[in-house]
């Protein structure tokens, strides 16, 4: 519904829709200038005062009859360049809420939206998981126009787009798709549009877990990851300049970016501020640690089933002396163990951590192989798996390896070598059926198989 041109009829909707008298922190300023009746609506905690009073210091110097046609107003009468006009209702109130001023004069028949939003934010500091040897320090945080400002700041071309979305018919949130208008792929960008306006969610109240289940549809047995998330507003820049499309959401310190093959997911930023050689070098073993960290245990149990065939050389592996607990359960309870101490370290206040880290250590380590619960060489590889899972910057891509590992365990000790096989092919399967936005494969370039792409891969090649 569009507003009115009396301004007694806009207030006295307004004031019902706002509830201004039950909102403390929204605030209607009524005005006069140039002879005319005008009333402001903003919300306390987002407004730049500062601003706003040179606005309504040069209101003050309007002689009568300068506010009489509406353009004529709008084009020379009002010194400030951040301002639209808008005339539905609902897209008011929505840009009122969302921290602007909307003015309302009387006699007009469009309310002035005056962009003078100051969000409250934490340092854009160098996020805790993203940090790099070398490199920019600065990271997101959870105000989407800043965030979208950071990589305005390394891609300074007019072929970049910042398109502004809302989303939630409650909580309206903003977001922003983020993207190059001759390089992203334009069936995957309409796609995307499509499914945001046509979302029928209340609110984003897992923040990006409900974005990415609105754009891909609920995930709920493949724990394989669609997206890359980073922090860093360097790493997005880079992915936009590759020809990918990166998502903002407001109030998330994180960048959706898609598509996304799992070996983008395991990048890392310090494989680009190295020199090649070393770039290639850090993400060739981040990819021999993924691998080990998902065969390692299972391997070491399958050579426990089948210790006949297992060569000399490689005999010290197996385990002689009798055990208190089968070795399958020893592997699995540590599996737990080690994330109940990453569920701990969380909630443990930070002057506390290290010691509380030590004391752990020692429990579970020492005391447990002494007690007889654990065997040393069991301690060895889940420790190994613990610290290698923090060489992967994509959490999510850490526990999918940790569930198929997992799986994996599980199978070959009951099954044999069929049951290993069969948690192989159960992970070749999830990581192929994973449907990814865009035109690679999530498993590209091994399926499908290309050549430039995997010297891309390995060797950081133009």
């Amino acid at each position: 519904m569009n507003i009115s041109t009396d301004i007694e009829a806009n207030k006295l909707h307004f004031d019902a829709v706002f509830c201004s008298k039950r909102n403390f922190d929204l605030k209607k300023r009524e005005l006069a200038f140039a002879g005319k009746k005008a009333v402001m609506y903003m919300i306390d905690g987002f407004l730049r005062s500062d601003v706003l009073e040179r606005i309504l210091a040069e209101f003050s110097f309007l002689k009568k009859g300068d506010a009489d046609d509406e353009e004529e107003f709008f084009e020379h009468h009002i010194p400030f360049a951040g301002v639209d006009k808008m005339s539905d209702d609902k897209d008011i109130v929505t840009a009122v809420l969302s921290g602007r001023v909307a003015l309302m004069v009387d006699g007009f028949a469009n309310a002035y939206i005056f962009e003078l939003r100051n969000y409250p934010q934490r340092d854009n500091a160098e996020p805790d998981r993203d940090k790099v040897l070398r490199g920019s320090r600065d990271g997101f945080t959870e105000t989407m126009l800043f965030n979208a400002a950071l990589i305005r700041r390394r891609i300074r071309d007019n072929d970049l787009s910042i398109e502004y979305q809302s989303i939630g018919t409650v909580s309206r949130t903003d977001i922003a798709l983020c993207y190059l208008n001759s390089k992203v792929d334009r069936k995957m960008l309409d796609d995307v549009r499509s499914k945001i306006k046509n979302s029928k969610i209340e609110a984003l109240t897992m923040s990006q877990e409900d974005m990415a289940n609105v754009i891909n549809g609920k995930q709920r047995w493949n724990p394989f990851p669609k997206y890359k998330f980073s922090e860093r507003p360097d790493v997005a820049a880079a992915q936009i300049m590759q020809g990918d499309l990166i998502v903002l959401v407001d109030n998330t310190p994180t960048a959706m970016i898609m598509p996304a093959t799992v070996f983008d997911i395991a990048e890392d930023a310090n494989d680009y501020y190295f020199p090649p050689l070393t770039g290639a070098y850090l993400r060739i073993t981040r990819i021999l640690i993924m691998l080990a960290t998902l065969f390692v245990t299972p391997v070491w149990m399958l050579a426990l089933e089948y210790p006949e065939y297992v060569p000399e050389v490689f005999k010290f592996v197996l385990v002689e002396e009798k055990q208190n607990i089968p070795i399958i359960w020893q592997l699995l309870i540590l599996e737990f163990v080690i994330d109940g101490l990453k569920l701990s370290s969380l909630n443990t206040p930070g002057m506390l951590s290290s010691t509380f880290s030590i004391i752990a250590g020692i429990i579970v380590s020492d005391f447990a192989v002494k007690s007889g619960w654990f065997d040393a060489e069991t301690m060895l590889y889940m420790a190994f798996v613990a610290m290698a899972n923090y060489s992967q910057p994509g959490y999510e891509l850490g526990y999918a390896i940790k569930f198929m590992r997992m799986f994996m365990l599980v199978a070959t000790a009951i099954f044999g070598i069929w049951g290993f096989a069969a948690g192989i092919a159960l992970t070749l399967y999830l990581v192929l059926s994973t449907k990814i936005h865009g035109k690679k494969g999530y498993f590209f370039p091994v399926i499908p198989f290309s050549a430039k792409g995997i010297a891309q891969l390995l060797f950081r090649l133009k």
